[in-house]
């Protein structure tokens, strides 16, 4: 009998210890995973920062911020239609995703924001920017605004976070519960990842082969951790206040949402109008949470007037 509950404790351990066994068995973004990033790296003071510039020489600056769980490639087929408008496009990847390195830690809005304030700065760019935000990139974007509003020209946010969201009870647990949720988001979301996006194989992409890219995000170490830190962080709080601010700035907005979203629930369309009446809301039929690459022509329709401004 002794030995029988031996043998059960150890299989426990074994599966209690498994999901953190495998996240330290992934492999570590280094220079060697980099070598073959078609941008470039810097190294800022929570990490290193990969971005690249696409589009024309000169122009007026449009700066991408991605979302939770799909790097920068997201933004290569916005960019060819940015880039048409004459506009430089600077791409990046938050930590913890893509080429940019793991920092531990909370991610908050004043962790993203403290990224893309150094990395503006490391290349140049002060002022007169158009802002463009996707799903978590949306509300990171808005941070920003609401911190320097003066430095904005035009603020565009694609499905974003940071107003309503669609949670299952599984990620709130998740999200609110120290250790168990650990656990539980290392042992299950590697599986939800696959299957939310392998849905994503059928439809249109402007992003070539964006379904793999976006599995092969698991191999890295880090990657699901980073993903909790940021429900538990950044998507845990509502921007009430962030997007009051930018109305009181005058800072002009454009949010741009998928019908069919199930992510971003349409209700997100009322809370922003009262939030910011000036705030400019486009609708577009039969697009997901994905429309930056599945609707990427319909998006860009929608933006082009805005955009155009941005040139004069």
């Amino acid at each position: 009998m002794i030995l029988f509950w031996g043998i059960v404790l150890i299989v426990l351990g074994l599966l209690v210890a498994a999901p953190f066994a495998r996240e330290e068995m992934l492999t570590k973004m280094d220079s060697i995973c980099r070598k073959d990033a078609p941008g470039r790296v810097v190294t800022l003071s929570q990490g290193v920062t990969y971005f690249d510039w696409l589009g024309p020489v000169r122009g007026p600056v449009a700066v991408c911020v991605h979302g939770l769980t799909t790097p920068s490639f997201v933004w290569h087929g916005m960019a060819r239609g940015l880039a048409l408008l004459g506009y430089r496009i600077l791409i990046y990847d938050l930590y913890g995703r893509g080429y940019s390195d793991r920092p531990q830690g909370p991610q908050d809005q004043a962790f993203f924001v403290t990224q893309l304030s150094e990395l503006l700065e490391d290349q140049g760019v002060e002022d007169d920017i158009t802002l463009i935000g996707y799903s978590m990139g949306g509300a990171i974007a808005a941070a920003f605004t609401a911190t320097h509003p003066g430095r904005i020209r035009q603020l565009i946010l694609i499905a974003p976070a940071g107003i309503a969201t669609i949670q299952g009870r599984l990620t709130r647990f998740i999200a609110r519960t120290p250790i168990v949720g650990e656990w539980l988001m290392l042992a299950s979301f590697p599986f939800l990842h696959r299957r939310g996006t392998g849905k994503e194989r059928r439809l249109p992409s402007s992003v070539e082969n964006i379904v793999d890219k976006q599995q092969s995000e698991l191999k890295y170490q880090g990657f699901v951790p980073a993903v909790l830190e940021s429900m538990r962080g950044i998507l845990a709080v509502p921007q009430e206040d962030e997007h009051r601010a930018i109305h009181g700035s005058g800072v002009p907005v454009l949010a741009v949402w998928g019908r069919d979203d199930d992510v971003i629930p349409l209700l997100a369309v009322g809370r922003l109008a009262e939030w910011n009446r000036n705030a400019r809301q486009e609708v577009v039929d039969n697009a997901g949470h994905g429309l930056t690459y599945t609707h990427t022509d319909a998006v860009l329709n929608i933006m082009k007037d805005v955009l155009r401004e941005g040139l004069n």
